[in-house]
């Protein structure tokens, strides 16, 4: 067993804590950027890797990257790294503020590769965290264990590694390798063969649903798709103005912040349609085209199931039984299929990591103050942020990249403002569980790639 520390540690590399390294590495001092460390456990930098599709394109500004609302002369900016790949001017022709998707994931590797001062290490996985505390109770700092059995010290914790993938309970009896969640699209029909004529079910009527229901079509072309949802049928995300837009701007996040209980949840419920249970209009003319050409040619490989909710699954044999009932008649009819893709979306729950690390501090509730610092219910010296978790308080825009670099700023400079020496005891032995200062560990500045 070996046991590392360092001041800061951030869990995830996804664009969260990317932007969070950035501006550690512009607005931090005294060192902070250079005992800082951010883990990711997979094998290579990649945004929404499930379905990081050729043709599919990001719904966002490509201004609101990881740090130009932020500090729009930053050498991390998105136009920077177009720059520097000789596509700016190819970009700008292309008259459109939305990147696709590859290319967003390709500007975030670049950005990590740009670092350095954080340090960045891939293939880590992060399996629980535990609190550190003092003789007198205070919790003085992080433990964080990883698969390979070794563990991290932290004064700083950070956490930005998402929400769990939700899967229905209704598929607790069926066999993992029939089911594919939309985080591990690529992954699980890479697996696959092109040739076979696959008896497929699609789940749920947004927009991972649409984008695997829409890749199958190449990837399984001799599928036999059923795309099964609650809805009458698929419906367009309600169309932001320039007022509704406004909501999703970093400024708002104070005001969303301070409502009232009530407030907040009618911005909530008036917001939700705008980012969620939706399809791009773009993305919903393809798929009509693409039914109108069946019908055309006569082709009957694919159809839409709505009104219809999914009442049992099971498995028998080589197969799974779905139970669907009418929402319309009440009927109760038995699909068989060889594989389901899970358009589901994430659990709203917290994430099991944070909850476990809850139940270790004794909280009841999981809640965050206005900077994203997870609030405890007793006195400490260290401090754990949660990134990307609280629309409850934070707005809707807490998920999305609309906010990232103003929020990575909110983290950092009130991670500034709560640093002083550390105290006897900010840091973590794994030897007899007592506490220790964080030393200063040496900087790389490449990225680590761990096997």
């Amino acid at each position: 067993m070996t046991n590392r520390e360092v001041e800061l540690l951030a869990i995830g590399a996804g664009p969260s804590n990317l932007a969070l390294a950035v501006a550690l590495e512009e607005l931090g001092s005294a060192g902070l950027a250079e005992n800082s460390l951010v883990i990711e456990r997979s094998p290579g930098i990649e945004w929404q890797q499930g379905l990081l599709l050729p043709w599919a394109k990001s719904q966002v500004s490509f201004l609101k990257d990881l740090v130009t609302l932020r500090n729009p002369r930053s050498r991390f900016s998105v136009l920077n790294y177009l720059h520097a790949m000789g596509r700016l001017d190819d970009f700008i022709n292309m008259g459109s503020f939305t990147p696709y998707r590859v290319e967003i994931s390709d500007y975030l590797a670049w950005v990590a590769n740009s670092l350095t001062k954080v340090r960045l290490e891939l293939g880590r996985t992060c399996v629980a965290i535990e609190p550190g505390r003092d003789a007198g109770g205070t919790v003085t700092g992080w433990l964080t264990r990883l698969a390979d059995g070794s563990t991290i010290s932290s004064r700083y914790l950070v956490f930005g590694a998402g929400r769990d993938p939700y899967r229905p309970p209704v598929f607790d009896g069926v066999p993992a390798q029939r089911l594919i969640h939309s985080t591990q699209y690529r992954s699980g029909v890479s697996q696959l063969s092109a040739e076979l004529p696959y008896r497929v079910a699609v789940i749920g009527s947004a927009q991972s649903a649409a984008e695997m229901f829409q890749a199958i079509q190449s990837d399984l072309p001799n599928s036999d798709v059923a795309w099964i949802m609650r809805s009458i049928t698929l419906r367009s995300y309600e169309a932001l103005n320039q007022f509704t837009n406004e909501l999703y701007y970093p400024s708002f996040v104070d005001s969303f912040f301070e409502a009232l209980p009530e407030g907040r949840e009618q911005i909530l419920q008036e917001m939700h349609r705008t980012n969620y249970s939706g399809v791009t209009p773009a993305l919903l003319a393809e798929l009509y085209a693409d039914f109108y050409l069946d019908r055309l040619n006569g082709r009957q490989r694919k159809r839409i199931v709505g009104m219809t909710d999914l009442t049992g699954a099971r498995a028998v044999d080589d197969e799974i039984a779905l139970e669907l009932t009418d929402r319309r008649t009440g009927a109760v009819t038995e699909l068989r299929r060889d594989l389901v893709f899970l358009g589901t979306g994430f659990a709203r729950e917290m994430p099991a990591l944070v909850r476990g690390l809850a139940a270790h501090l004794g909280l009841d509730t999981i809640t965050v103050n206005r900077r994203y610092r997870l609030n405890l219910a007793g006195p400490a010296s260290a401090a754990c942020y949660l990134q990307g978790v609280n629309e409850a308080t934070h707005g809707i825009a807490d998920s999305l990249l609309s906010v990232l670099a103003s929020r990575a700023e909110d983290i950092t400079r009130d991670i500034l403002a709560h640093r002083r020496p550390a105290p006897d005891g900010a840091g973590h032995r794994a030897a007899d569980g007592q506490l220790a200062a964080p030393r200063q560990l040496p900087r790389t500045a490449d990225i680590s790639i761990v096997p």
